[in-house]
């Protein structure tokens, strides 16, 4: 068996106002999710807890994204999650910074590839 890709979805999510990278890590993965509606799993005769998650999300400072708080977006499938450096801090003019978040969506499946 081998991890075979089907799928990337992309999503952008934003902290206006409290520089939350979390919030804004969320925001980015439930808009890269919410926008599609993958029909996958039927084409391919699996079940939807079959899909394997890979979820990279990219901010400014990583370190300060809580990943288990994005188990909670997946509403099937296992998930990987990973935070890495990326994304925008855009200071306001008034003060504060508003966070910006990219997240990527890797869907596989375990199963046989394609020789036809």
């Amino acid at each position: 068996m081998a991890k075979t890709r089907v799928a990337v979805e992309f999503g952008m999510g934003t902290s206006l106002r409290r520089k939350d990278y979390t919030k804004a890590a969320i925001s980015a993965l439930k808009d890269a999710l919410w926008h599609n509606s993958l029909s996958m799993s039927d084409a391919f005769g699996f079940d939807k807890s079959d899909m394997i998650i890979d979820v990279e999300i990219a901010v400014q400072r990583p370190e300060n994204v809580d990943l288990e708080e994005l188990k909670n977006i997946l509403p099937y499938g296992k998930g990987s999650f990973k935070a890495v450096f990326g994304g925008l801090d855009i200071r306001k003019v008034e003060g504060g910074t508003t966070v910006i978040a990219n997240a990527a969506v890797i869907v596989s499946y375990d199963m046989e590839a394609s020789n036809a």
